[in-house]
């Protein structure tokens, strides 16, 4: 089915400098970053947008649940898959979606995740775009809320991560006969996950070039050889009571990864994780970037339901920001703030020059949307700059990346500023 929507669209401003820190002063050039909102839809249709190259036009589209909008307007929306409306206090039957070329015609499919414990599905983009895509099945049980695709393997070639009746793991597909379900290896003794579990991530933790599985308990480090799917050597430590994407990267730019997760996708906390020696072993020292009260973050930013993060180098300065924001109605009740306004948030990596702590400016993009179950990030109209999508019970969204330079007087009125507790 084509169609055609009407998208509202709003300016909504996230604010950065380009500086240079000399002795707690700044100076030089003053950029704003602005957002243009734009709605694809206002109803629930799932909580994990993506995007892809649909219809081969060498530019970026956006899939969220049944859909797909091409891009770079996002105004024509196409129907792949049968979809309905979903009651924002409940729940979708599409949690996660991801998109890579399955079976090697130069196409870009869609993966899509379902409710947890239930089916992983990829629908085989045809080419054309009328009519629904072929369906096959990925895997039929993916359990965790926050499965994660990419080359854990090494290999070249995208694996779902997930866990499965108790064991950690993931599914590798046959890419040389697509459409056969895909094989689970385990990674893992048996433990206590189950299909609500909370946090996942992977990255190369120790540095010897293999990707390790992060959970909130701790890691697990690759071996040098997957022949016969050993148990990966399990190295505890407890980064939080439940996280979301877990992810890892070298915030301290030292040559060491480090960990930055939610403490709880449906209270409070925010921290990042820096790698330390530990008695010629690995340990990690954390560092609070936002937490219960204004006052546990340096900006008096507070939220919760942290349900989904992604880091992308939003200012294009080689560090890599993080992206994130509030879930709304996560849980329909019951959580903390639960009706607080559904905010969206970039949250910019910083390295003073006297070689002081790293630590994280936070800048509002939008208050009336906040994340799903994932937040990508992706250059959708080839400006060189990071844009945001978002899908969850408030809408879909896009938010176009914009820049624009400004007066030292306009840059202080409107910077981010430290917090300062009433006195």
């Amino acid at each position: 089915m084509r169609k055609i929507i009407f998208m509202k669209r709003h300016i909504c401003l996230a604010l950065v400098l380009s500086f240079v820190m000399v002795s707690g002063s700044v100076i030089a050039g003053h950029i704003v970053h602005s957002f243009d909102k734009q709605i694809l839809s206002e109803k629930f249709l799932c909580e994990g947008a993506w995007y892809g190259d649909f219809n081969n036009d060498g530019t970026l589209d956006v899939v969220a649940g049944p859909y797909w909008y091409a891009g770079p307007e996002f105004k024509e929306r196409m129907e792949f898959r049968e979809g309905e409306e979903f009651d924002p206090k409940g729940y979708s039957d599409n949690f996660l979606t991801y998109a890579t070329d399955f079976n090697g015609d130069g196409l870009d499919d869609i993966l899509q995740v379902g409710f947890p414990g239930k089916e992983a599905f990829w629908y085989e983009n045809p080419g054309k775009s009328e009519g629904h895509w072929p369906r096959h099945v990925a895997f039929p049980v993916v359990e965790n809320e926050t499965p994660r695709f990419g080359d854990l393997t090494g290999d070249g070639l995208p694996e779902l991560i997930f866990n499965l009746e108790g064991y950690l793991g993931y599914a590798e597909p046959n890419w040389e006969q697509p459409t056969r379900q895909w094989e689970f290896h385990r990674i893992s003794d048996k433990g206590a996950w189950h299909q609500y579990t909370h946090g996942m991530g992977f990255g190369d933790i120790n540095g010897d070039g293999r990707n390790d599985i992060v959970m909130i308990e701790g890691w697990w480090e690759q071996p040098e050889s997957l022949e016969g799917d050993p148990v990966w050597r399990e190295h505890l430590f407890h980064f939080g009571e439940g996280g979301a994407q877990i992810l890892v990267t070298d915030i301290d730019t030292d040559g060491k990864s480090d960990v930055l997760t939610c403490l709880h996708p449906h209270t409070y906390g925010l921290a990042w994780y820096e790698q330390v020696a530990d008695n010629g072993g690995i340990s990690f020292k954390r560092h609070l970037i936002m937490g219960r009260e204004p006052g546990d973050s340096l900006y008096g930013v507070k939220f919760t339901q942290i349900h989904a993060l992604t880091l992308a180098d939003m200012n294009n300065n080689g560090l890599e920001d993080l992206v994130t924001g509030k879930r709304f109605w996560a849980h329909a009740e019951g959580d903390p703030e639960t009706d607080a306004p559904a905010v969206l948030y970039w949250f910019e990596l910083v390295h003073p020059e006297n070689g002081g702590e790293p630590f994280f400016i936070p800048h509002l993009v939008d208050d009336d949307s906040g994340v799903g179950m994932q937040v990508p990030v992706a250059g959708l109209n080839n400006d060189g700059l990071p844009d945001i999508i978002v899908s969850n019970k408030k809408g879909t969204f896009v938010f176009i990346h914009k820049t624009e330079q400004v007066s030292d007087e306009e840059w202080e009125r409107v910077r981010s500023k430290r917090f300062e507790p009433a006195k």
